[in-house]
């Protein structure tokens, strides 16, 4: 049997954090062992009891965690065996800070630290998706090797129909799982 790949998915604030229950799921199917990170914003929209439930592990919420060994350092230590980084669901936020190389928080600090393929599935009000800032970042993600599974037309928060619907989780976890079978 072949080993799990290990998957760690980070979950940002936004109303698609709940997708993330099914992200966890579809990815276990396929083989694949799940960790989570998640930004105090995404703790605005889905627990980490949830998150940790489904995901049978720890949840990794804090740069300076408590719990970890002080000579650990956790951004570092998530990345030591992690087969990839996928971020689903991704904010204007998020993405604008690794494009400009920001690091102010565990999930930040993993993308800026890993050596793993990390894949970033935009999820966001269509306003903020066609803003030529946030086009402008995920080009420049694009270029350093970024994946990104992008979102689709379809029902937003506010309630419009728009681009900026967080894509399918079937083709989220398709992007990744393909991805890896060369890996």
């Amino acid at each position: 049997m072949p080993k799990a790949k290990k998957i760690l998915l980070g979950v940002t604030g936004s109303i698609a954090a709940y997708k993330a229950c099914e992200i966890i799921r579809s990815l276990q199917e396929s083989a694949c062992d799940v960790t989570v990170i998640m930004t105090k914003e995404a703790g605005e929209f889905i627990t980490p009891l949830t998150l940790g439930a489904l995901s049978g592990h720890k949840v990794y919420r804090d740069l300076f965690d408590d719990n970890n060994d002080a000579w650990q350092m956790g951004h570092i230590v998530l990345n030591q065996n992690a087969d990839a980084l996928l971020i689903a669901p991704a904010t204007a936020n998020v993405i604008g800070k690794v494009a400009s190389g920001l690091a102010d928080d565990l999930l930040t600090c993993v993308a800026m630290a890993t050596k793993a393929p990390i894949f970033i599935a935009p999820a966001m009000n269509s306003e903020m998706y066609s803003n030529k800032i946030v086009k402008g970042n995920i080009e420049k993600l694009k270029k350093s090797g970024f994946k990104f599974i992008y979102p689709v037309k379809g029902r937003l928060a506010c309630g419009v129909v728009g681009d900026g619907h967080l894509a399918d989780v079937d083709e989220i976890v398709k992007a990744v799982v393909r991805s890896l079978k060369g890996n």
